[in-house]
């Protein structure tokens, strides 16, 4: 696995962070920039934000759902132990940012950049994230079943122990992509999509209906 940069906490040490106590009082008074900032404990409902940049920010025990957080920009953003669930990414950036144990159940990440991301002990089950550009990312004991990756392009995405039962993936290579020790039951993906992904042999078994032969038993 490549060394994946994760948050730079450092900022968050040496920086004045200031905790904001209404996200989206602060969101209509406020510039388009929010650096340096705690966001804590935040109970929101179809918030809409576009064209914001979060930078040093963290995230924390936020239930942001069913909202609209697209075109926005998160850069060094942790983000623990919250529930976006059902909220639009479209069309925003991740770099070096951090899931923990976060809910992203239906949330649409279409046309989002992922560079250097970590989703840990998250369930972001439903999730769309097609027509995206992850690189430098890592689903860690991560639920992702009946997700979507359509034409997507992946450079160095790792699946460790990852839930994708069900999971559909349409024009989007695996090629070098270890799945060995994941969930692959049920998983949609032509034979083209599929080839020289590493499997094991279970996984192989379930998945030579793509040759279109049968198992005499």
């Amino acid at each position: 696995m490549v060394n994946i940069q994760k948050p730079q906490k450092i900022l968050f040490e040496i920086n004045n962070i200031e905790k904001i106590e209404k996200l989206d009082k602060e969101v209509s008074e406020k510039d388009d920039n929010f650096n340096n900032k705690l966001i804590e404990h935040q109970n929101l409902e179809k918030l809409e934000l576009y064209d914001i940049d979060f930078k040093v920010v963290k995230f924390d025990k936020c239930n942001i759902l069913n909202s609209k957080l697209e075109k926005v920009s998160f850069m060094d953003v942790i983000f623990d132990n919250c529930n976006f669930s059902n909220s639009s990414f479209q069309v925003s950036s991740f770099v070096r940012c951090e899931f923990i144990n976060c809910k992203l159940s239906g949330c649409d990440f279409t046309e989002s950049i992922q560079n250097n991301v970590i989703f840990t002990e998250t369930n972001a089950s439903y999730s769309n994230f097609s027509l995206s550009r992850l690189q430098n990312v890592v689903f860690e004991n991560t639920v992702l079943r009946n997700s979507y990756f359509q034409e997507d392009t992946f450079k160095n995405v790792y699946f460790e122990k990852a839930d994708l039962v069900q999971t559909q993936i349409f024009k989007t290579s695996l090629k070098d992509i270890d799945l060995s020790n994941s969930f692959i039951d049920g998983i949609v993906v032509s034979m083209e999509d599929i080839k020289g992904a590493i499997i094991n042999e279970y996984q192989a078994i379930n998945l030579i209906n793509l040759l279109g032969v049968k198992i005499k038993e």
